[in-house]
């Protein structure tokens, strides 16, 4: 794969561009791990606006998304009830109000209920503690979209 199409990969996993880039530089790759360990690396280390750039790609809990991998993620939470919804949608909005961006969470496999209790359990945490939990969570999507591309290039 080329540079130009390899991080066009990458920031379909996690839209960082100078993240994307530094990961690039890092190949080859010897192995998936490898890869994994250098994004996850690179991750950790990135800027906060480069953050703010990702964040910004994300589309909120709950609502549908022009993004194939959104709709797969969040596939449980938007079968939910409408009243769910609703209060994801509510939810959103105060977490928004309070932290200045897109409530972030890994939603492979997690129904709206949960995803409405962690999204109502970390309003409560204070501005850094937020930013902490939402890098990890960033990383433990960009792993999940990392290994699915894996997958992709192995079949």
């Amino acid at each position: 794969m080329d540079d130009e199409r390899f991080e066009r990969l990458l920031r379909s996993c996690c839209d960082a561009p100078a993240w994307a880039a530094r990961v690039a530089a890092r190949r080859p790759f010897g192995t998936g791990e490898a890869l994994l360990a250098a994004a996850e690396q690179e991750l950790a280390a990135t800027s906060e606006d480069d953050v703010d750039t990702a964040l910004a790609a994300h589309p909120r809990i709950g609502e549908r998304s022009a993004s194939a991998d959104s709709r797969r993620e969040q596939s449980a939470a938007l079968a939910a009830d409408e009243a769910v919804l609703a209060a994801l949608a509510e939810g959103n909005r105060e977490y928004e109000a309070r932290f200045g961006h897109v409530y972030l969470v890994c939603a492979s496999g997690r129904s709206a209920d949960e995803l409405l209790g962690v999204l109502r359990s970390r309003l409560g945490n204070d501005p850094a503690a937020e930013r902490a939990v939402l890098r990890r969570e960033l990383a433990a999507i960009t792993r999940l979209r990392l290994l699915r591309a894996l997958a992709g290039e192995a079949a």
